[in-house]
């Protein structure tokens, strides 16, 4: 799709407003953007905001990420392009309802978007760029990873899976010369919320980011070696501690014989 000459970085849900905004970003930064979704009128209007803004010809790939034949297409191009030196994971899918209540295509819907088109992208992505020894996988998770609710069983758990899968990750790839970033956003003022089962107008300002400052934010985290950004997060140590509570747990947690509580 494009040639070697040049630094690409591909968006997947650029048609949204937080994908658009990565797209814009990466090419201010150089960047070559492939706009990957399914409304492709509304990457094409993309793509010509982003060329008359940096001069940048943005490319268009259209694809329904929930399909498995367009992701191996998709994938099958991450592999063999060298020109690839930046994935962002930014296509994704809510839906908030209580368990009986779950539509089951829906649901298998938003799995498939948020949790397995992801990993097959990243992984896709990743064996070029380990190849070449260099790189940035962006994967977007939520603050819901975090904020279990009675309507979000699934959405939550999808965005934990990509909070673990990218920790997992960049454990993995120590030393390689590519970097895993997962983002951690909380709510944004964007159309995600169209459809999901929760109006946008139950949040107050005060809780609600822009896509924009969410992305420069997120941008930010990765200049200064972040490999997990929490856009609202004031204060790192509550991360920091989070983690070490994790990694005080996760020794103790297999055994060869119950906790004393359990023996009877």
């Amino acid at each position: 799709m494009t040639t070697n000459a040049v630094k690409t970085a591909v968006v997947t849900g650029a048609s949204s407003p937080f994908g658009g905004a990565y797209a814009l970003r990466l090419a201010e930064r150089g960047y070559v953007p492939v706009l990957v979704g399914r409304a492709e009128g509304r990457l094409e209007d993309i793509a010509a905001s982003i060329a008359r803004q940096t001069g940048v010809t943005a490319e268009v790939l259209v694809a329904d990420l929930t399909s498995s034949q367009d992701v191996e297409r998709l994938e099958g191009w991450l592999r063999t392009d060298e020109s690839v030196e930046f994935l962002v994971n930014a296509a994704g899918a809510a839906m908030f309802a209580p368990s009986p209540g779950f539509d089951t295509a829906a649901t298998e819907q938003m799995i498939a978007l948020n949790v397995i088109a992801a990993t097959r992208l990243t992984t896709a992505a990743l064996a070029g760029l380990t190849a070449r020894g260099r790189g940035t996988v962006v994967n977007v998770s939520s603050a819901m990873a975090f904020w279990h609710q009675p309507v979000s069983s699934v959405y939550s758990a999808t965005k934990s899976y990509v909070l673990t899968f990218s920790q997992a990750l960049q454990q993995e790839l120590a030393g390689s010369g590519v970097t895993v970033q997962v983002v951690v956003p909380g709510a944004m003022r964007t159309e995600f919320w169209d459809g999901s089962g929760i109006d946008i107008s139950v949040f107050s300002d005060e809780y609600l980011m822009s896509p924009e400052v969410a992305v420069d934010a997120a941008l930010a985290g990765l200049d200064a070696g972040e490999v997990v950004t929490i856009p609202s997060l004031a204060d790192i140590g509550s991360w920091e501690d989070y983690e070490k509570a994790r990694g005080v747990l996760a020794p103790i947690l297999s055994r060869d014989v119950p906790a004393e509580r359990y023996r009877r």
